[in-house]
């Protein structure tokens, strides 16, 4: 029996990469369509009643008829296109959580949807280490003074120099893959590691406000959620160690961008970094763009080819569950 699977890839995870593991993992004859998506040469948003997806409604129900399988990253599964779609039966999302699927939605219809827990742990856990580095060192404003043919000396002085990692204690908001890797790289920096995880036991376990009050550099891990918006407000920030450094490479919402600022430019914070925004892209005139210290790069920390080729491994096994009659590994759907 053959069946008919959409590889709706993009350009980080690529048809081709998906289309190779649906070959190497799934049994017997597979039909494959596809459909390249815009991300990220164009960014995602809100699609329909769905977060972080490809506005594509139209082509993805074109391209989805008569289609039983789709593996995607950025494709919209709405309630439009669902009601369009009757022999969809599995909608497998290439990334660490489903937020462009309306789960609720696919149950009603019967429609199993999957994700790829940990794709990205290795890549965002290393892109994390080089932003602390970056903030600490003070690696891009001292770069680009450089490049402009400026010497800054006084950097070296005392009151301008950050805190080594060996021997000081770092925070950790969150401690799922990504958090677990970074407590690795941490500990091998010498550094004494706390956590903050209500959902998890882990070694160095402690209350928020014990861990922001005994920790110089804090890293946030955790997703973003009702209970977490805004976790990190200026009243934390203030319980953090002069001269602490503040990174950010999980949510956007986590945070308190407007306190962070502040903190900033009064210096109570050395320095900060940030992978991900309240909005994205950041708009003009945001006080992000002009806060001193602060290192930024625009949502890349899961960024890596291992990341695309692990992310396409893992929701090709899911399908290659599907089609021998097994339980699937990773499902959302409730």
């Amino acid at each position: 029996m053959t069946i008919r699977v959409l590889a709706a890839g993009d350009h980080f995870v690529k048809n081709s990469l998906l289309i190779d593991a649906l070959r190497r993992e799934v049994p017997g004859e597979v039909d494959i369509r596809e459909l390249t998506l815009p991300w990220p040469v164009e960014p995602f948003g809100r699609v329909g009643e769905v977060d972080e997806a490809s506005d594509v409604e139209d082509e993805l129900i074109e391209a989805l008829r008569g289609v039983e399988v789709c593996v995607t990253q950025m494709a919209p599964l709405t309630e439009r296109v669902l009601d369009a779609c009757p022999e969809l039966r599995l909608f497998c999302v290439s990334r660490g959580g489903p937020v462009n699927a309306n789960l609720e939605a696919a149950a009603r219809a019967g429609v199993a949807v999957t994700f790829a827990p940990g794709r990205n742990a290795v890549a965002t856990a290393e892109h994390t280490l080089a932003m602390l580095l970056a903030a600490t060192r003070r690696i891009p404003p001292t770069h680009a003074d450089l490049a402009a043919g400026v010497w800054r000396g006084d950097y070296y002085r005392y009151d301008r120099v950050g805190p080594e990692l060996d021997g000081g204690t770092a925070g950790l908001v969150g401690y799922g893959a990504i958090g677990r890797r970074v407590a690795r790289m941490l500990a091998g920096f010498g550094a004494e590691v706390l956590v903050h995880d209500p959902y998890v036991d882990a070694p160095g376990k402690v209350e928020l406000p014990e861990l922001l009050r005994r920790s110089r550099f804090v890293s946030l891990h955790a997703r973003a959620t009702a209970e977490t918006a805004g976790l990190i407000g200026a009243a934390e920030i203030a319980a953090m160690p002069p001269g602490s450094v503040l990174v950010n490479c999980a949510r956007g919402a986590l945070l308190d961008h407007d306190a962070l600022c502040d903190a900033l430019e009064s210096g109570h914070l050395f320095g900060a970094a940030l992978d991900v925004f309240p909005e994205e892209p950041i708009p003009p005139g945001s006080r992000l763009l002009t806060a001193p210290n602060l290192v930024m790069t625009p949502h890349l920390a899961g960024a890596s080819k291992e990341t695309a080729r692990r992310a396409a491994a893992i929701v090709a096994a899911d399908v290659a569950r599907y089609v021998r009659g097994e339980p699937l590994l990773h499902v959302a759907t409730p």
